[in-house]
């Protein structure tokens, strides 16, 4: 499904990708690729330092401002901001929380983030509820309004798929907690699929290192903004805290975004293909392309695609893992997003650090089964989990 939303300028989303504004960086040479400034720092033309748009890069960078600029735009973000990873991004966001606040979150959340809010929760005086957000009224019934300073999303959730009401859940927090903000890790989508800064999301943030990249080469983490007051809030950490996007880095990233177009609408066509089939052999399938998905026209509300991200069960701990262990195409391996499809047991791998009987009491099931899909052949790919599944002993239908 393509997504047909245009910006601005009045083009689609998949044209923007691929056209860097021209003002987005200043070269004499009109490059037809953005240049890399790798440099530390930049010559001033008078003594008390002033005269140049650039002194330092952990301040700022010709590179890095270009793919902030091309991010806020194809976001439609007032503000973005490139940083070292999706980690990076999001404890730069932290930073707005001070002791005493309070932050509403998913009880579905990427094992990182799960990590990092704990830390925050024990060391810095901050209170995480941690909620099912597919119901608006767990999220409403913890709002305090003075206390709460972030509600923290994701949609999908990762690694169930759980699918939360970003607008039904933006407005109440806006309505009822003037001053909190509402976060959205809107990775899984991409902003090729999913726009909640228009949904009503305060901030977005990616780990670039996914779908933006699209390679596994880069790490990389981005951050946009709906108000220009918010975005001065975090360019004062990013440069404080020296964790601004280094410019060949900034360049790769670049470069990947161009190409998420055509890269998200073949993953997510093989994607469909492959929960399909794997619906056919009688396991639950997770996918909110699926109408089986419980919430399948709810995430068709938000997002013009069900993206490349699936999950199932088998039922067995065991058997996931002779199926994982079997796959040949399917690479073991954490993270998603890229060219080449990936299989993991989340519990086992990107969720492990959140303790086993944290995730026994947020039904995380022990023997899920994460498929990340790539852009291969999907025949092959489909045929690759078949045997896969034949080896550890399923009986596969055809």
């Amino acid at each position: 499904m393509a997504n047909e939303a245009r910006t601005k300028n009045g083009y689609r989303l998949a044209t923007e990708l691929v056209h860097i504004d021209s003002d987005a960086v200043k070269d004499s040479y009109n490059a037809a690729s953005v240049p890399i400034y790798q440099t530390a720092t930049f010559k001033q033309t008078e003594a008390g330092g002033a005269g140049s748009e650039y002194d330092y890069s952990r301040s700022g960078n010709p590179t890095r401002t270009a793919v902030e600029a091309h991010m806020a735009k194809i976001m439609r973000a007032e503000r973005a901001f490139v940083v070292t990873t999706g980690m990076t991004a999001l404890d730069v966001i932290l930073r707005l929380v001070k002791t005493g606040q309070e932050i509403i979150a998913g009880d579905d959340l990427y094992g990182g983030t799960n990590r990092l809010l704990t830390y925050v929760s024990q060391y810095n005086g901050v209170k995480v509820h941690n909620v099912d957000t597919t119901s608006v009224d767990r999220v409403v019934e913890r709002l305090d309004t003075v206390k709460t300073r972030l509600v923290l999303l994701e949609s999908p959730t990762n690694p169930l798929i759980k699918i939360a009401d970003l607008r039904t859940i933006a407005s109440r927090v806006h309505e009822q907690c003037p001053d909190a903000l509402v976060v959205v890790d809107n990775t899984m989508m991409s902003p090729y699929l999913q726009n909640t800064l228009d949904l009503g999301a305060d901030i977005e943030y990616h780990s670039g290192t996914k779908y933006l990249s699209g390679h596994h080469d880069l790490m990389a983490g981005v951050i946009g903004c709906r108000s220009a007051s918010v975005g001065e809030q975090l360019y004062f950490v990013i440069n404080a805290s020296g964790s601004g996007l280094g410019p060949f880095d900034s360049w790769l990233l670049l470069r990947g975004v161009k190409t998420l177009g055509i890269r998200m609408e073949k993953q997510q066509s093989n994607a469909e293909q492959i929960a399909e089939f794997l619906e056919a052999q009688g396991l639950k399938v997770r996918y909110p392309g699926l109408k089986s998905h419980p919430q399948y026209e709810l995430h068709q509300q938000l997002a013009s695609g069900s993206g490349a991200v699936l999950s199932f069960e088998t039922g067995d701990v065991g058997l996931s893992e002779r199926i994982v262990e079997s796959a040949r195409l399917w690479g073991i391996s954490v993270s998603f997003g890229c060219v080449n499809s990936l299989i993991s047991m989340p519990c086992k791998m990107s969720h492990a650090s959140i303790p086993a009987e944290v995730r026994k009491q947020r039904r995380l099931p022990e023997d899920l089964i994460r498929l990340c899909v790539g852009i291969e052949d999907p025949r092959d790919l489909i045929d690759d989990l078949a045997q896969a599944l034949k080896k550890a002993g399923v009986d596969v239908k055809h």
